[in-house]
């Protein structure tokens, strides 16, 4: 998986604001997290989480960890060449390439990872946590663990038909 860095042309999508409160002895403090895909829906995508006080500060943060953490994965025909598991924690995802038509089937976090990425048809099941944080980790897991029916030959040096 090589890093892409032509980062002009990446979508951000938020896939979840959260608001964290510390409590001092001179009062609350509020901040605030925010968790971000970034893709151009043909192969790239990237995940980043950022804190700050305010909330465009966080999603910028986010943005900027997301545009440094950019993979590329293999998308053919708008689905997925293989079955493969996403681990992340406690949270696993099992994706299953779906025949064309079939859409994204696919919880929120997942979905988005999954659009960015470019994918159009594919079946996902969400196992252990519902964390959004820990999924969108565990789906980008998966998707980086594909392989291409080219390079499992290179691999094993035999042609497979």
């Amino acid at each position: 998986m090589a890093q892409k860095t032509d980062t002009e042309k990446l979508e951000e999508t938020v896939v979840k604001i959260n608001r964290c409160t510390n409590v001092t002895k001179g009062g609350k403090s509020m901040s605030f997290s925010a968790l971000v895909v970034v893709g151009d829906k043909n192969g790239t995508v990237g995940y980043g989480y950022g804190k700050a006080r305010e909330v465009p500060n966080a999603v910028g943060k986010a943005v900027k960890d997301a545009n440094r953490n950019t993979v590329t994965v293999h998308v053919i025909d708008g689905t997925i060449p293989h079955e493969v598991w996403g681990r992340y924690k406690t949270a696993r995802v099992f994706m299953k390439p779906a025949a064309h038509g079939t859409g994204i089937k696919a919880g929120m976090p997942a979905r988005t990872v999954l659009e960015s990425a470019g994918v159009t048809d594919i079946l996902t099941k969400c196992y252990g946590t519902r964390n959004p944080l820990n999924v969108v980790k565990a789906t980008a897991e998966g998707l980086k663990a594909l392989r291409t029916k080219q390079e499992i030959e290179q691999l094993r040096g035999v042609k497979i038909e």
